[in-house]
């Protein structure tokens, strides 16, 4: 077998991702390894706590037009209850 196309004696390939390939399948699945793997390399990654952050920020800017902490007019509530009808 040609070296170059041997994955085991590729020193970029993950062992964890060798055991994961077997047989005739190998071909396609290290093809989804790899556009996946290129999927996760475009994607812009930001920390945990300027996230955190921004959102907080967030959430405190639209606070006055957030129903649950303003409450909602009971002439636009549509689970008010409804009045009962006096005619019957």
């Amino acid at each position: 077998m040609d070296p170059r196309r041997n994955p085991s004696t590729h020193p970029q390939v993950c062992p964890a991702l060798l055991r994961t390939i077997s047989g005739s399948s190998s071909i396609a699945t290290m093809k989804k390894v790899i556009q996946q793997l290129q999927l996760e390399a475009r994607l812009h990654w930001v920390k945990v706590s300027q996230v955190a952050t921004d959102l907080k920020q967030f959430c405190l800017q639209n606070a006055q037009h957030d129903p649950l902490l303003t409450g909602v007019s009971s002439s636009k509530n549509p689970f008010r209850p409804h009045q009962v009808c006096h005619f019957l």
